[in-house]
């Protein structure tokens, strides 16, 4: 296809444009992951530019991911005067290598002070630079003048290479000589909604929170089932393929699209590649999915629950380890009772989910999912592993002295002549799970649908790597290999089972089940941020060098801060909303409602007014406790506003008491919605903003 990749710097344009020379240094450099040499960045650097000019691109910026949970550009002209009034285009080595971006205005957790103002942007040569809105793109890390990361691709980058380190010390203790490096893959599958822009542009709570803070519900939702891979309407199949094209274009294999289970709701799932270029995408397709839907005049939703009632958005993370020569380590073969290299990185990828928990709990942690995660329509808030009929059965052979068998799926026999016997898999899958493993991969299915997933990853990757640590340690002390692994194996199906659970994890005996188990249910961002500076995560990301003791420090500091401030802004938003629109627009209905029943008394006709009078009585009651409940909300969010000093205290005051009474809130101006006029009531309801495109 002509325009995949066509506006990306790939190996391709790599290969056609350098010399072989400094195309093989630049090769080895990236594989053997070296300082890149000045000299080669030159050439690699005017070769970048002039493709990018030919592309029609007059700027080019650094293109980096700060603590915003968006990314940053600061966009630069290739344009250099000359000494005789005219000019040329330039880009060297030196600006492409490193730029300066301001850092006082980024999220730093007290990292930096506000008059701390440099900051630097390092190229990640892994990351293949693109040309988008005019400007070439060159993906970087940030961080601080100190050397401290202030951005979620620095992290990353860092896990990938302690993944690596350990799954070769792991592979090498087997026996394995030819890898030289192991790769983590992801595939994030986005889900977002799509609302027409003239119904979001009257929706206050939709410009300044991004979900809906009021809104009854419709007389038809998802119940019947009907809008999930449902046939696509023009509109949306438009923007679809328009989406499909600008992805393709940048090099993001967008290769699935369909209609989710809510109305309204969509999904894109791209192929996998490598973790940091999936990171890189997924930022890409959820920057190109807002960008695209203006021009059909349509707003992207990204929020984990722009509507309630309804399913809410994820990002399932699939996510898995290969090498460089091309096995996946997560692959059980035919027969995975007797795959030790699988079984071994499987049982360590099930101890680091069960010792890790918390830590990977927070990592998918954010206002919004707090909606979701135990809602029935998202995995559980606790942590579990769903492995399927078929693991669980190894597992259990292992525990009592040693698998010999593995279950099979078989055919399965549809009952129709004219249709082929398919081949049934070991095992089905389970949507309720938040990490299941799915054939050859882990699906982490609790990361927020506007998060980066950076963060998942960084984590799972370096969990992972503090387990891969421990075995490689054992294994190389071990004088029988064979034996050592049988001991991990068997110790990991004894300790750590009761992480593992192919049920509904939806129920509420599960619930129940989990603290018998000892799992921990951690159901809100505020609560889980303690992961961040609990002193056993400190200590691994410390020892694999990801993040330092300050740099997560200062990650609990913005997550907490993050909290405060979008609480805090749907709070003022809901005020706002509910004494200008809403009041007034109750007032009103009242008040044509009274003059109504004393026009039809003028009369002097004998009616029944009893409908009319009973109605404005309850409206004028919920009138006045909506009066009572907006009161509330502001006097809540002005304490927890002044409550400086402590943050997680801070933070506490908005989830616990300035959240709740907008909940109450909520419900008296809801119900106050199903009873007014629809020709009054002062904004789009959610039958319009979810039936009407």
């Amino acid at each position: 296809m002509s325009i995949y990749g066509s506006n990306v710097f790939n190996d391709a344009a790599l290969k056609e444009r350098l010399p072989k020379a400094i195309y093989k240094a630049l090769n080895k450099t990236i594989a053997e992951g070296r300082s890149l040499d000045p000299a080669i960045a030159d050439v690699v650097a005017n070769a970048m530019k002039d493709w990018a000019i030919e592309k029609g691109a007059t700027h080019f910026t650094h293109w980096f991911q700060p603590m915003t949970g968006i990314t940053a550009e600061k966009h630069d002209a290739f344009i250099s005067p000359t000494a005789d009034g005219k000019a040329i285009m330039e880009f060297s080595g030196k600006e492409l290598i490193k730029g300066e971006p301001d850092a006082s205005s980024f999220p730093s957790g007290g990292l930096r002070a506000t008059f701390e103002a440099r900051g630097y942007t390092a190229w990640d040569c892994t990351s293949p630079a693109f040309v988008k809105d005019g400007s070439l793109c060159i993906p970087t890390a940030f961080c601080s003048y100190t050397g401290e990361a202030l951005d979620k691709k620095t992290p990353l980058l860092r896990s990938m290479e302690a993944l690596s380190k350990q799954a070769l010390r792991v592979l090498k203790a087997l026996g394995n000589t030819t890898t030289n490096k192991v790769i983590t893959t992801v595939g994030p599958e986005q889900e977002y909604f799509l609302i027409d822009k003239k119904l979001f542009e009257q929706r206050k709570d939709l410009i300044f929170a991004g979900r809906t803070l009021f809104g009854a519900k419709p007389p038809k939702g998802q119940e019947m089932e009907d809008h999930y891979f449902g046939s696509l309407k023009e509109r949306i199949s438009a923007y679809m393929k328009e989406i499909d094209e600008e992805l393709w274009k940048l090099g993001v294999s967008a290769k699935t699209k369909h209609n989710e289970v809510a109305p309204a709701q969509h999904e894109l799932a791209p192929i996998f590649t490598t973790t940091n270029i999936a990171t890189d995408h997924n930022q890409l397709t959820m920057d190109t999915m807002k960008k695209v839907a203006l021009r059909h005049g349509l707003v992207c939703l990204l929020h984990e629950k722009p509507f309630a009632g309804i399913n809410g958005s994820g990002k399932h993370n699939n996510w898995s380890m290969g090498t460089d020569d091309g096995m996946n380590l997560l692959d059980p073969g035919n027969t995975p009772h007797d795959n030790q290299q699988f079984l071994l990185f499987l049982c360590a990828v099930i101890k680091a989910v069960d010792e890790y928990a918390d830590l990977l709990r927070m990592s998918a942690a954010n206002p919004g999912n707090d909606h979701r995660l135990g809602a029935n329509e998202a995995p559980p808030a606790i942590i579990s592993i769903f492995l399927g009929e078929q693991l669980q059965d190894i597992l259990e052979q292992i525990e009592k002295g040693g698998a010999t068998s593995s279950k099979t799926g078989g055919l399965m026999e549809i009952g129709v002549t004219t249709l082929p016997a398919l081949p049934k898999d070991a095992t089905d899958r389970n949507r309720t799970s938040p990490f299941a493993f799915t054939g050859n991969k882990f699906e982490f299915r609790m990361v927020p649908s506007s998060g980066s997933i950076a963060a998942p990853n960084y984590i799972l990757n370096t969990i992972v790597a503090e387990i891969l640590d421990e075995v490689a340690s054992r294994l190389e002390k071990a004088q029988d290999v064979n034996a050592e692994v049988k001991a991990f194996l068997t110790e990991v199906a004894t300790k750590h089972k009761k992480v593992v659970f192919n049920g509904n994890g939806y129920s509420d005996e599960w619930v129940v089940e989990a603290e018998k188990r000892g799992l921990p249910n951690i159901k809100t961002t505020v609560e889980a941020t303690k992961a961040l500076i609990a002193e056993k995560n400190l200590a691994v990301m410390e020892k694999h060098a990801v993040l330092s003791r300050v740099e997560m420090e200062s990650r609990y500091e913005i997550e907490l801060e993050n909290y405060i401030k979008t609480i805090n802004i749907e709070s003022l938003t809901m005020i706002e909303m509910a004494k200008r629109q809403i009041l007034p627009a109750v007032i009103k209905f009242a008040t044509n409602l009274a003059a109504s029943i004393n026009t039809i008394k003028a009369t002097g006709i004998a009616a029944d007014l009893s409908a009319q009078t009973e109605l404005l009585t309850e409206v004028s009651a919920l009138a006045g406790d909506l009066k009572k409940k907006i009161a509330a909300l502001e006097a809540a969010t002005d304490k927890a506003s002044n409550a400086h000093g402590d943050s997680y205290a801070q933070a506490s005051l908005f989830r616990f008491d300035v959240f709740e009474k907008m909940g109450a809130l909520r419900e008296v101006a809801d119900t106050l919605e199903t009873l007014v006029d629809k020709d009054v009531w002062p904004m789009p309801t959610y039958a319009e903003l979810l039936f009407n495109i």
